[in-house]
């Protein structure tokens, strides 16, 4: 038995995949939100 099966993560991934999947697209939305802003502001 290896030392990795006695400290077993409690934490559920769902949680974790759902956290950094709307990080992510929270930041592609502000990067495409500013780029339409600039784009507007250009004419």
């Amino acid at each position: 038995m290896n030392e990795f099966e006695k400290d077993v993560q409690k934490t559920n991934d769902v949680v974790d995949s759902i956290k950094g999947f709307s990080f992510s697209f929270i930041f592609f939305v502000l990067i495409f939100f500013i780029g339409v802003t600039i784009s507007v502001l250009n004419g």
